[in-house]
Order: structure tokens, then sequence, then C-alpha cells
């Protein structure tokens, strides 16, 4: 069996409970974002491969970098990778992918690959770009986006304004490219044009504007890696 690439919820509940898939190599075509620990500026955002075969993982970055994880003990999510060093995988991304923790960076790992195609030369994200990057947003990502009577998802690029207490305004392009605004505040949730419903299950807000388009943000754009 081959893990297609929109990782089923079936898929990411058993990779999330620890479970072991088929002995056969599964994997599947996936895009990395990096970030340094600590840190909520993304340095780069690659295509990968996600691989799992009885518990162990690799991730193989398009850049050549490689990552294998070992299972340690009997609690999901704890693996040592190839030079010793503990890492922990956690969710954080709902079913658009898993977030792990290594010593000096933080790797999320999303099903969509959307990197393989960036928007820009330079900037997948593009037209948003970091701080760090010259623009004027605190993080950018891909967020996975539908139109009105859509039946599959794409994505649709997005730049991240954090504020204190979990707060943020994501200022996202559509499909059309119309670019506007989605704030998340403390006690409630409002668009910068017309209405919008959101409802959060686990760690993701599910966004639907009065047009019928849909937004999936996962809860860690909000408050950072």
């Amino acid at each position: 069996m081959t893990m297609n690439e929109t990782a089923p919820a079936a898929l990411i509940a058993a990779l999330l409970a620890g479970w072991a898939l088929p002995s056969a190599a599964d994997w599947t075509q996936a895009r990395c974002e990096i970030y340094a620990k600590g840190s909520d500026k993304l340095e780069k955002m690659v295509p990968c491969t996600f691989g799992q075969r009885q518990g162990y993982i690799t991730i193989t970055r398009e850049d050549g970098v490689t990552y294998d994880l070992s299972p340690v003990g009997d609690t999901p999510g704890n693996f040592r990778d190839q030079d010793g060093h503990a890492v922990h995988r956690q969710s954080g991304l709902g079913e658009a992918g898993l977030i792990f923790r290594f010593p000096k960076e933080s790797l999320f790992v999303y099903w969509d690959n959307a990197a393989s195609a960036p928007a820009g030369a330079d900037n997948p994200t593009a037209p948003f770009a970091t701080k760090y990057e010259g623009g004027e947003y605190d993080a950018t990502t891909l967020l996975r986006c539908k139109a009105a009577g859509d039946r599959e998802f794409g994505n649709c690029p997005a730049g991240i304004l954090r504020m204190e207490n979990r707060q943020a305004s994501i200022v996202i392009q559509s499909q059309l490219g119309k670019q506007f605004t989605i704030n998340f505040m403390t006690d409630y949730v409002n668009a910068t044009v017309g209405e919008v419903k959101a409802e959060r299950n686990g760690d993701i807000w599910t966004v639907t504007r009065d047009n019928g388009e849909v937004y999936e943000v996962p809860l860690a754009a909000i408050v950072g890696g």
C-alpha cells in the first residue's frame, strides 16, 4: 500500500497513535516547513517525502537533508534521530500534517506538496513575505482552501501578523487572487469581507465565508511554531 497525497484521516490517526503501518514501505509526497527552535519565522519551505514502516519514520527533503527517526519507549510520539537526539512528534496541524520538534529546529510536515510548484521563484507563499525576508509578516504559510462547490481543497498563500494572548490577523489570497483578512481574536473571529462562520475542531479552525469559500487554519499558524 502506498499513501496518497491527501493522507486520509484514519491514517493520520494511526500515525498519532503510534500504530505500525503495513510492512511494505508506506510513503507520501509532502512539503516541509523548517523553523529555528522557538522561532515563528519560516526559514525554509521545501518539497519532501514522508515514509513510515513499523513505526520508524524517514523524512527526506528535496534539498538533501534526511531525518531517520526511531521510536523510543511505549509512549507514542517519542523518537531518536540518526544522531541519537530526542525528537517529539506533536499534533497541531489537524489532518493537514504533523509537527516534529528537534533540539535545534521544528519541522512542520504538510501532506500537500504545494512547495513543488512555488508561487514565486524564491517565495512559495508569494505575494507574502516575512520580516526576515524584507516583508511585513511574522510568518507566512499555505492554507488549505476551496471555492464554493469545489470538492477538493487547494492551497492559498497567507501572511500572518501575530499579537499578544495567542491572537493573530491572517491575510489570505484566495484562489481568485483576491486578498482579505481573518482576525482570530480571544473572543471572536471576523473578516474584512462579509460574514464568516468559524468552527474549531481540535487544532484546526475551519472558516467559511458567506460566498461559500472555505479555509482551514491550523492553530499553530495563529500562535506560532
